[in-house]
């Protein structure tokens, strides 16, 4: 059906051509929306806000600019919106029973993130880009990258993630937001210095492997053997030295590998061991982890998300059980 149809039947009240509309740009809007709120509950609550408020409002869609440019435009308000509100998840206090874990190197601001699974990538991050991007599609959904667009101001968010992700014109942001180029502009140069700055330590560090590639599929391995044998030792050959744990939405963090060490022979303590389920995360290996018990099932306490640099591990983020859902794993697995 010709778009132009399809567009004066969605104005007239057809769904189901609003639908048909609408549907090519829902992975990807959902995409923008988790990378501006760092959570996928936010990003979905968004999504759903703009749609409903795109269908309540085709009638004022002029045409000037593509259906997915107002979409854009729409989205990326909403999620300014939630930045500016208070209603973010707030940090919670230590709650792994039997653990005592060493003191944090420092306490993690973005305690709201939530990983985002790469089944919803899927025809999200290989769309079209404009000519202004700046960043490669799998890098711009990582942690460290989503993380770090969190602590900018929300202007600034948003111009960053409009002009260099996503790649549209200055003007065409700049009507998105109702401001001018030169503010868009400088919006830009901040932000981007302060992203800058924040990469600035780890920018020598090795890439990672490939996707599914066997260099990566070499390292996954050796992890799960580690971990599910709580050989420490095996765990520290593989940790880079600059290697980093955070937990949101507990604020604990630890960077070094003693100190990373030291955590993760506190979770081994006791006896506690895991079985470790694997699944990808923001294009990343993760694994949904289950605590063993006596009676041999074991519950699932979090999902891991690893970061890797060339034939290491620079960073792992631990997420609590409540999102394995969002991946498709069980809340416990039965005794092997």
């Amino acid at each position: 059906m010709e778009r132009a149809d399809l567009l004066s039947r969605a104005r007239a009240g057809d769904e189901d051509a609003f639908r048909e509309l609408t549907e090519p740009h829902r992975r990807e809007l959902q995409v923008h929306c988790y990378r501006m709120l760092g959570s996928l509950q936010d990003a979905e609550d968004a999504l759903q806000d703009t749609l409903l408020t795109a269908w309540r409002g085709l009638a004022g869609f002029e045409g000037r600019a593509a259906l997915r440019t107002w979409l854009y435009r729409i989205a990326t308000n909403r999620c300014l919106n939630v930045r500016r509100s208070a209603s973010r998840r707030h940090a919670q206090e230590w709650n792994v029973p039997n653990v005592e874990p060493p003191e944090p190197t420092r306490l993690g601001e973005v305690v709201w993130l939530e990983p985002y699974p790469d089944v919803l990538l899927e025809g999200a991050i290989d769309g079209p880009l404009g000519p202004e991007a700046h960043y490669e599609q799998i890098e711009s959904i990582s942690l460290a990258f989503v993380t770090a667009l969190q602590v900018l101001p929300p202007r600034q968010l948003a111009v960053l993630i409009l002009r260099d992700v996503i790649g549209f014109h200055a003007e065409e942001v700049a009507d998105m937001l109702d401001s001018s180029v030169d503010s868009v502009n400088s919006a830009l140069k901040r932000a981007r210095a302060t992203l800058q700055n924040r990469f600035s330590t780890t920018g020598d560090r090795e890439p990672p492997p490939a996707s599914n590639s066997p260099a990566e599929d070499a390292i996954v391995e050796k992890f799960v053997l580690a971990w599910e044998s709580a050989d420490l030792d095996a765990l520290v050959a593989l940790l880079t030295d600059d290697v980093f744990i955070a937990m949101p939405p507990m604020p604990f963090e630890y960077e070094g590998r003693d100190l990373v060490v030291r955590f993760c022979a506190s979770l081994f303590d006791s006896g506690r061991r895991f079985d470790l389920v694997p699944t990808r995360a923001n294009g990343q290996p993760a694994f949904g982890v289950y605590l063993r018990t006596p009676i041999g099932i074991s519950h699932g306490v979090g999902l891991y998300v690893l970061t890797l640099s060339g034939s290491r591990i620079s960073a792992m983020t631990r997420f609590e059980n409540s999102v394995l859902p969002s991946f498709g794993l069980p809340r416990s697995l039965p005794g092997r």
